[in-house]
């Protein structure tokens, strides 16, 4: 496994799952924003600040390989890095294990970026310094 930048414990809820008792494609994407919220947050970046101040961060694309289900009460962890692909763009890095087997249950790669309120291209000079401290993979 990777090092992450940031890492997130959560837990399955029984509502998250279909008929088939396993965790609902579409709910990943909401495991996955919710890790990306946490993350800025730790780094004193916040999502609905940022909102109010009318800067807009929005994913341009998501690319998401799954590979063995979740389950209603499973536990898992998320872990997350950060890359800047270009002046404008952003991608984070995340994947998803189950606890304790450690197997990996998802990779993901969701490139974003960040408008203001006329839809132009600007990123805020806090997310310049988080980039800063990014590392390169």
């Amino acid at each position: 496994m990777p090092g992450y930048r940031f890492k997130l414990d959560l837990k399955v809820r029984d509502y998250e799952c279909d008929a088939q008792g396993i965790v609902n494609n579409a709910v990943y994407q909401n495991y996955l924003e919710h890790c990306r919220h946490e993350f800025l947050l730790s780094a004193g970046i916040d999502f609905n600040r940022l909102t109010r101040d009318q800067v807009f961060l929005i994913v341009v694309r998501a690319e998401l390989d799954y590979k063995t289900p979740l389950r209603g009460g499973d536990a898992f962890w998320i872990g997350l890095n950060l890359e800047r692909v270009s002046p404008l763009r952003f991608v984070f890095l995340q994947d998803i294990f189950r606890v304790p087997d450690q197997r990996r249950v998802l990779s993901a790669r969701t490139t974003g970026t960040a408008v203001n309120a006329k839809g132009r291209p600007a990123l805020p000079a806090e997310l310049e310094k988080l980039f800063a401290g990014a590392a390169k993979t």
